[in-house]
C-alpha cells in the first residue's frame, strides 16, 4: 500500500462551495458546483476555461453523442447545450419530493444513465438510485440520505454505489439487461477517515473514491483491500475523473461546504480543481445511449 502525495497540484483555484461531478469528456474536464448552479470546463492544453449558470443545483453532467450533456439537477433531468448555455426539461425524476436533488451520476457501458437522488438538508434516507435507459426511468435501489456514485468495473458486470453517511462503498453484481443483485458492502471507511464520496474505476477494476473531510483519496482493489492513499492540502474531495490523452491524469474537485473560517484560512485552494497522475489509466466516458 502506498502512501503518496503523488505530488497532487491546484490547476483551477475555483473556490467552489460544493465540486463535484468530473468527467473527461472532448479533451476537457467538466463539472459542477452544485450550490452555486454553475457547470464548468477546465482545458489543460490552455484555452479559456468556461462556465455557464444552471437554472437549479446541478450534480452531475452525462455527455451526449449530439454534443449536448444530461444535466441531473434538483428540477429533474435537463438537456444541457453549452453552444448556447440553455438547459431544457428532459424528464422530472422527483416531483414528489421538493425537498430532494440529484446529487451524483455515470454511464455504464451499454450507454444507461445511473443516478442518485437525496434529501437536500442531509437528514432523511429519502434519497434513491435511479437508472435511465431510452427514456425510461427505474428505481433500483432505495433508502439513502446522500448518494453518491455510481461506478462500474471495466467488464461491466459490478456496479458500485456508496452511503456517504454510513461510509459504505457498495458493490452490486450488473446484469447484461440493467438488473442489479447481490448488494453488499464493498469498503466501509472507518471513523476519523472521512467520508466517501464520488468513486471512480480504473482501468484494472480498482476503485478510487473521494473522501469529504478525510484530506484526499484512496484506490482500493477490486476486493475491497486499501492500495493507495493520496493526500492533498483541502480536507473535503467530492469526486475524480481520469483523463489527458492517456487517461492517467487524475482530476478531482474539492468543496469548501462546512468549513469555517478558521478552516478555510488553512486551507486556501478549498473548492478548487486538482489533478495528479496516476500509475493506471482510467476507463473511458460513455455517452448516454439515444432513445
Amino acid at each position: 500500500m502506498g502512501l503518496t502525495s503523488l505530488d497532487v497540484a491546484c490547476v483551477w483555484p475555483l473556490q467552489c462551495s460544493l465540486g463535484e461531478g468530473p468527467l473527461w469528456w472532448g479533451g476537457g474536464v467538466w463539472f459542477t458546483d452544485i450550490k452555486q448552479n454553475m457547470v464548468y470546463r477546465f482545458d489543460p492544453a490552455g484555452a479559456p476555461s468556461r462556465s455557464w449558470p444552471a437554472p437549479s443545483q446541478v450534480g452531475f453532467l452525462a455527455p451526449l453523442a449530439n454534443g449536448h450533456f444530461i444535466a441531473g439537477t434538483k428540477a429533474g433531468l435537463l438537456d444541457f447545450d453549452p453552444a448556447t448555455g440553455s438547459f431544457a426539461m428532459m424528464r422530472a425524476v422527483e416531483p414528489d419530493c421538493p425537498g430532494n436533488r440529484l446529487n451524483d451520476g455515470a454511464v455504464d457501458t451499454q450507454g444507461r444513465l445511473w443516478f442518485g437522488s437525496m434529501d437536500d438538508g442531509e437528514a432523511q434516507p429519502s434519497g434513491k438510485l435511479y437508472r435511465f435507459h431510452r427514456g425510461a426511468l427505474s428505481v433500483m435501489d432505495s433508502g439513502y440520505v446522500i448518494t453518491n456514485g455510481p461506478a462500474f468495473s471495466p467488464d461491466g458486470r459490478v456496479l458500485y454505489h456508496t452511503d456517504t453517511l454510513t461510509r459504505r462503498i457498495y458493490a452490486f453484481d450488473l446484469d447484461q439487461d440493467g438488473g442489479l443483485a447481490n448488494k453488499r458492502v464493498f469498503v466501509e471507511i472507518e471513523n476519523g477517515g472521512g467520508y466517501p464520496d464520488g468513486p471512480v474505476v480504473d482501468r484494472e477494476g480498482c476503485v478510487w473514491t473521494g473522501l469529504f473531510g478525510g484530506w484526499g483519496v484512496r484506490c482500493y482493489s477490486p476486493q475491497g483491500l486499501l492500495k493507495q492513499t493520496v493526500s492533498f492540502p483541502v480536507a473535503n474531495v467530492t469526486k475524480l475523473a481520469f483523463g489527458g490523452p492517456d487517461l492517467k491524469t487524475v482530476y478531482a474537485t474539492t468543496a469548501r461546504k462546512g468549513l469555517d473560517a478558521t478552516a478555510l484560512a488553512g486551507q486556501p485552494l478549498a473548492g478548487g480543481l486538482f489533478c495528479f497522475t496516476a500509475d493506471t489509466p482510467g476507463q473511458p466516458c460513455v455517452a448516454v445511449e439515444a432513445d
